[in-house]
């Protein structure tokens, strides 16, 4: 057994030995695989196995389809055999909502050159003669949907891995992961010890034993999930091909193949936890007691729409563990806290996945950064709020409703209120529709009638026209914005200007009171963050970014040792703000100050600290609405006197609460780009305009990569596009996100956000496209099918930024 490696990973599962074959593909092969047991103990080896490509996320749609090209591939290298079935997948459609989404994959799938398009009903009875398609409203056709072999896989990779010069020892729990002084680990066994710089947590079941050995508590949870097998069907077994399976999930089970009968699985509302207080150590391949009371509803289901399942015997049940994060997505990525442990845990989907996880974890590990940006799936996204009761209640929320649609700007209420402000039951009692964000509540809306509720859908909903209300008292007299959850960061000391310099693309502003808008640049050139920085003395600047982000970029600034006697802290507990903005807001603000907040007193782009209401405030004339306005940070303990004083005034301008969708309304009518939609180390600055504020005459955190991809044509542009009205149901649908753009059938782009702008009058959508310029007429694909835009070459709102400078 070796001493020291490149990198050890802990868990011989299928993400396991996926990530320790690309770890050695990508020319890392001084690496380990540690496992407790035999290889696929634990949650492998009983997995249904599917595998599919769509995905409502376009890059996990791409790393899906990379994996099901993976398996053959694998085979041929390796001569371990996968076990791969490939007859299809066909989509079934019973609801207007799952049409448009059905309806939208496929523009996507065309978009990025995937197998999925519809298919008709005869088709459809040809591809698979055993299922009644009545009530069906949409079907569509994945031609390489299908299944693989849990085992041959996991053995494949293995395979590959040794045969490329990695190393698995298998019956060898791990004991312990302890940190050096120099942020290496040792990784201790009973067969001996191994030094590394990196440790891979892909322990599965056991991922949150394997994590606390290192401090750290994973947000993770197990449960029992049922599927059964039947005995042969004569029907099947007439057949001289292997059918398709069948995903339909409004049914809320899945169907497919297995030898000459069928195979179905049902996430039950009726759901049951396991192993809530750890995961038993001698827990390998045994399976729970069946208990197929519980998922009868969906069997019936499953029974109405394939008949031969009511007639066919059960041959075997499975009811085995899987282990779930809090919004059934991995928890992905190295830990910000903790240098060189990376995490991949939580995996459901993992015979779709497992490929491109473990290409996009060799990538992180070696090269420092993924192709993709999978914020989605970063681990980084949860943080300490997210503790064993807010985990249940949303791992229970999404097992009993795994097969729900995930709506456009959809809000599940599970585990809620996690974190929350001094002003949120105020904000509730005046009607606010709250959503999360970090674990912290916002208002996105406000109500204007009680006992109103937020709906989900693809086509407008029932707050559309509250958000417009709001949108339009901002643009016409004022508005006020919580925006207590934007991260903020204060940075003090002697080394202060340094470090922010060594650390951002843009100057730091040299006078107090100035402020400026720096990407963050990531590893590869991209965008990792966009950040206002603010000078509040010679050696204190005040920092804020993207909220969501906060545990994110930590990975970013401790890249960036702090010279001596700085030091950098978030404020975002101990501070909160508002932004009020609008033409009104002026006089509004002037009413409880007596710091003049006139233009040659109180200029665009600068700061101060000013008594508001008896409340003392961090002013800044900023604003994300592109509307005259301030932000206005102050205490959190503070936070109830300002909003009541706030709110208070507004009334007398006819003005009021504000929430984040209108906020989101507002931004598109000016063109602004937000991290996470049009801003990710996907994009670089030249494509989004940002380049203007890259400073190349300085060093900071990756100029190097930055200096090789601003030499570059920029491959696409981050556009502004209006979408004309049409008489037909995409008309009573806006963009938001994700939908293909294509000019003459060729597909050129995408929507990254949309918004209807209420001040303007038209529906927009921001994107990036490439080879067509401003007033060209494209297609963008709400609901899946073509709506005419035109790429505006200004915003519609105060293209020359006149009221922002008033």
């Amino acid at each position: 057994m070796r001493t020291h490696a490149q990198a050890v990973v802990i868990g011989g599962g299928v993400i396991g030995c996926s990530i320790l074959y690309h770890l050695a593909k990508l020319g890392w092969r001084d690496v380990v695989l540690l496992e407790r047991d035999e290889l696929t103990s634990g949650s492998t080896w009983h997995a249904a196995a599917n595998i599919h490509g769509l995905h409502d996320s376009t890059n996990i749609s791409r790393i899906q389809h990379y994996t099901m090209g993976l398996y053959k591939e694998l085979e041929q290298e390796t001569g371990q055999g996968c076990g791969v079935f490939q007859p299809g997948s066909l989509y079934l459609a019973q609801t207007e909502a799952r049409e448009h989404q059905l309806r939208l994959q496929a523009a996507k799938a065309k978009l990025y050159g995937m197998n999925f398009y519809e298919v008709d009903r005869n088709e459809a009875e040809r591809l698979h003669p055993l299922v009644d398609f009545d009530g069906i409203r949409c079907i569509m056709w994945e031609p390489e949907g299908g299944n693989v072999d849990p085992s041959g896989v996991t053995n494949a990779y293995a395979a590959g891995a040794r045969a490329m010069g990695a190393e698995i020892i298998r019956f060898c729990p791990v004991t312990g992961t302890e940190q050096q002084a120099d942020g290496t680990w040792i990784v201790r066994t009973e067969k001996g010890d191994i030094a590394t710089p990196w440790v891979v947590n892909a322990a599965g079941l056991w991922g949150r034993e394997v994590a606390a050995m290192a401090g750290l508590t994973l947000p993770l949870q197990p449960t029992e999930h049922q599927y059964f097998v039947t005995e042969t069907i004569p029907e099947i077994a007439a057949l001289d091909r292997r059918l398709p399976s069948v995903a339909d999930r409004d049914g809320e089970y899945y169907l497919r193949q297995e030898g000459k009968g069928l195979l179905v699985g049902a996430y039950e509302k009726d759901m049951r936890f396991w192993a809530e207080d750890g995961t038993p150590q001698g827990f390998g391949h045994e399976l729970f007691a069946d208990d197929l009371e519980r998922i009868e509803d969906n069997m019936m289901r499953a029974i109405d729409r394939v008949p031969v399942v009511g007639t066919a015997g059960i041959k075997r049940v499975i009811n085995g563990p899987m282990i779930w994060s809090p919004d059934a997505n991995v928890l992905f990525g190295p830990v910000p806290e903790l240098r060189g442990y990376f995490c991949c845990n939580g995996i459901i989907p993992g015979f779709s996945q497992s490929g491109g996880m473990g290409l996009l974890a060799a990538q992180w590990i070696i090269e420092g950064e993924t192709q993709y940006d999978m914020f989605a799936w970063d681990m980084a996204r949860f943080g300490d709020w997210a503790d064993k009761a807010f985990t249940k209640a949303r791992v229970r929320d999404q097992y009993a409703n795994r097969f729900k649609i995930h709506f456009p700007n959809e809000e599940r209420s599970a585990g809620r209120p996690a974190r929350t402000r001094p002003v949120y039951d105020v904000q509730g009692q005046m009607g606010a529709m709250f959503g999360l964000n970090a674990g912290w509540e916002h208002p996105l809306w406000f109500a204007d009638a009680p006992g109103a509720q937020d709906t989900d859908g693809f086509t407008r909903q029932n707050w559309w026209g509250p958000v417009g209300a709001e949108c339009r008292m901002l643009r016409e007299r004022a508005g006020i914005i919580d925006i207590s959850n934007f991260a903020k960061y204060r940075c003090k000391g002697p080394g202060a200007e340094a470090w922010l310099n060594a650390v951002f693309a843009n100057r730091m502003p040299v006078a107090v009171g100035r402020s400026c808008l720096t990407p963050l640049i990531g590893k590869r050139g991209g965008i990792a963050g966009d950040f206002t920085v603010t000078r509040l003395a010679e050696d204190d600047f005040w920092v804020i970014g993207s909220g969501m982000a906060e545990r994110y970029h930590q990975r970013f600034f401790r890249a960036v040792p702090l010279p001596e006697g700085t030091c950098f802290e978030s404020m975002t507990e101990a501070m909160c703000g508002f932004n009020v903005a609008g033409p009104d807001s002026r006089a509004l603000l002037q009413r409880l100050t007596n710091t003049s907040l006139e233009t040659q007193d109180f200029p665009f782009m600068r700061s101060q600290w000013i008594e508001m209401a008896g409340v003392q405030v961090l002013a800044l004339r900023v604003s994300f609405t592109g509307d005259l306005g301030w932000e206005l940070h102050c205490r959190t303990q503070d936070q109830a006197r300002l909003y009541a004083a706030l709110i208070a005034t507004a009334k007398e301008f006819d003005a009021g609460p504000v929430g984040s969708r209108a906020l989101m309304s507002l931004r598109i009518e000016k063109g602004y780009g937000s991290w996470g939609r049009e801003y990710s180390p996907e994009y670089w600055p030249q494509e989004v305009g940002l380049d203007r504020l890259c400073k190349m005459d300085k060093v900071f955190l990756n100029s190097d990569a930055l200096a090789t991809t601003l030499v570059q044509p920029a491959r696409e542009r981050l556009v502004l596009l209006g979408l004309e009205a049409a008489d037909t149901e995409a008309s009573h649908a806006d963009a938001t996100g994700g939908e293909p753009i294509f000019k003459d059938g060729q597909g050129i782009g995408r929507v990254t956000s949309g918004a209807y702008g209420y001040s303007v009058g038209m529906s927009l959508a921001l994107g990036y496209v490439r080879g067509v310029g401003d007033g060209e007429v494209v297609d963008v694909m709400v609901l899946g099918r073509p709506h005419r835009a035109t790429i505006l070459h200004a915003s519609p709102f105060d293209p020359k930024g006149t009221r922002l400078r008033a």
